[in-house]
């Protein structure tokens, strides 16, 4: 039988601490570093963020737009990373925000989450705004191939309360993707474990779940909360945010960490001191 996704994460959050590492190679870092922005640039940034991260940190999550904007090039380096990580068995999560109906969100989770994809991550980062159903196809497939989804439900974006937290009825639309996922990952609930299919819940979106009634501890959804470190989210924030959901908690830094570049040394330590601070908060 296969591994579920749930199981491997927790281990991974075990070992290394609830710590998720960003790999954002836009124009300001990458120059940052000394390095031109252009696919050798790219690539040297890419590559470095993978010796220092990997087996070091829980989880490491690409951002496939800061890839994609060199064009193929770019998402060969992009496959290279991915398959690298996989190889030294650290989790990737490839932050896509992928989200369409029919046929192709089928095409897209094959892509990604397939059996046969050409360089699957671990998870993907989609997209519920079509209505949560429309993300069936990965869903299922992902739970089938023992690798996971992270939803978007609460993100920090401004823009995002207009359509999150808006109502149907008595409840909210953030609420209903909540509900989703505990509906789908309620057999591993049941054993006491992490679900396949996860939530993006921004670090510093404060209250904003308990005052829309929603319980994310009752989702037994990997929570993955962006914005930790250099966009303000800190200790404080994240128990705000999450308190009693805090063990299902994955916190996301990239910047922060990124900022410790270049040299690879920096960034390793730059990890253990944030995953230690986390570890201390989750308990």
């Amino acid at each position: 039988m296969t591994e579920t996704f749930g199981t491997r994460l927790t281990a991974a959050m075990r070992l290394h601490g609830p710590l998720c590492a960003g790999i954002d190679p836009h124009q300001s870092l990458v120059e940052s570093w000394g390095l031109t922005y252009d696919l050798a640039g790219l690539e040297r940034f890419a590559l470095t963020c993978v010796e220092a991260f990997a087996g070091r940190v829980a989880v490491v999550k690409p951002q496939s737009a800061f890839f994609e904007v060199f064009g193929s090039r770019g998402v060969a380096v992009l496959e290279r990373v991915l398959g690298e990580l996989r190889e030294a068995g650290t989790l990737t999560i490839l932050d896509a925000k992928r989200g369409d109906i029919g046929s192709t969100m089928s095409a897209y989770a094959q892509a990604y989450l397939g059996s046969e994809a050409p360089a699957p991550a671990d998870a993907l980062t989609v997209s519920p705004f079509l209505g949560y159903e429309a993300l069936r196809p990965a869903i299922d497939l992902a739970r089938g191939t023992g690798r996971g989804v992270f939803v978007l439900a609460l993100t920090s974006n401004a823009e995002g309360q207009s359509v999150q937290h808006a109502r149907l009825g008595k409840e909210s639309v953030a609420g209903a993707i909540v509900g989703g996922a505990a509906v789908d990952n309620a057999e591993a609930a049941s054993r006491g474990e992490l679900g396949h299919v996860g939530l993006v819940v921004g670090a510093t979106v404060g209250r904003a779940a308990a005052e829309l009634g929603i319980d994310l501890a009752a989702s037994a959804a990997p929570i993955l909360a962006p914005g930790f470190g250099a966009q303000g989210g800190d200790i404080a924030a994240l128990e705000q945010t999450f308190g009693s959901a805090r063990r299902q908690v994955l916190a996301s830094s990239s910047r922060d960490i990124l900022s410790a570049g270049p040299e690879p040394h920096r960034l390793v330590d730059a990890v253990a001191r944030s995953a230690e601070v986390l570890s201390e908060w989750a308990g």
